[in-house]
């Protein structure tokens, strides 16, 4: 990592829409690096007061349900309106190696080259719910940089998606026609989770399979509790491909955004974000510091847990009695 600037400087860097500074916030804040810890932690105070601001708007959906694609129609619409978008997009890591594609500016070429856009893909390392670790210091940082609409992509591929429910306003789920999906997405809770679905590649053939689908969704939400209070989820369909139905998506998002800061669940939501991330946070913490402390006795354990002298449960306990 290349010698951070004052930090002052780096702030009114923000502060300004400059995207090589807020990139290099965004590195910043991700970074493991021990000495790095102090320098971010005095950013993300200093931006605190600028941040808030934002619909901030969550996008999960199977692997080829176009995800990308909607992204950079819903996004270039969004910046043609003279919008400001932001593009949190989280790539699957390596299990093996750690490494990742890091390609979404590749499959949004149109949108990466928009002044009004940004977009910063990070890898989703070990993270669950398919979101990078600190995808939340990133979503404030977009915001102090004046961003209108933060959008957050996950991996979707079947990993808890609560994590990414608990940082944003509105979760929309996009799933295609005939994959065989369906039930399975029902399986995996997902839907509980969202506030919209939306049919993607409702165009030539498939059009009426997304049809179809949008029909047997409605009848699937009709009988789930609503995850957002006050707020009936809907099913949708569009062609993301060709533009089609972007728009009437933007509409709904806006109006459970109207809706809710109306009846006082957007701001209470945003508080309750805030303790979800304390608590995210805290679990953290408590485990670096364990794990150095107890870094070797921890190796011990899982010794003998691997060559089946010992049960997990009691390396467990006997770890923690230490």
């Amino acid at each position: 990592m290349r010698p951070l600037p004052d930090i002052s400087q780096l702030i009114a860097g923000i502060r300004a829409s400059d995207r090589a500074s807020l990139a290099q916030a965004i590195t910043l804040v991700e970074s493991r690096a021990v000495k790095h810890r102090a320098s971010a932690r005095e950013l993300m105070q200093a931006i605190l007061p600028f941040t808030g601001g934002a619909l901030r708007v969550g996008l999960t959906g199977t692997p080829g349900a176009g995800k990308s694609t909607f992204i950079e129609a819903l996004g270039m619409m969004l910046c043609q309106q003279g919008k400001k978008v932001a593009v949190l997009a989280v790539d699957p890591s390596s299990s093996r190696t750690g490494g990742s594609i890091l390609g979404d500016k590749t499959r949004m070429e149109d949108l990466s080259r928009h002044e009004h856009a940004f977009i910063r893909p990070s890898p989703s390392g070990a993270s669950l719910g398919g979101v990078a670790a600190r995808t939340r210091e990133a979503l404030l940082l977009c915001e102090a940089a004046g961003y209108d609409v933060v959008l957050v992509e996950t991996v979707g591929v079947g990993q808890s998606e609560t994590a990414v429910r608990t940082m944003t306003d509105f979760f929309l789920l996009l799933q295609i026609a005939g994959a065989g999906d369906e039930l399975q997405g029902i399986k995996k809770g997902v839907i509980e989770l969202a506030d919209a679905i939306v049919v993607n590649k409702a165009d030539g053939d498939n059009k009426v399979r997304a049809q179809l689908a949008k029909v047997e969704y409605t009848k699937v939400l009709h009988f789930l509790h609503p995850f957002t209070p006050g707020w009936k989820p809907k099913a949708m369909t569009c062609s993301a491909l060709h533009s089609e139905g972007i728009e009437k998506v933007w509409n709904l998002i806006e109006c459970f955004r109207d809706q809710l800061t109306e009846t006082g669940v957007f701001n209470t939501r945003r508080s309750e974000q805030n303790v979800d991330w304390f608590d995210s946070l805290l679990k953290s913490a408590v485990m670096d510091r364990f794990a150095a402390k107890h870094g070797a006795r921890m190796e011990q354990m899982a010794a003998a847990v691997r060559d089946g002298s010992l049960p997990v449960s009691v390396a467990l306990d006997q770890l923690l009695d230490t």
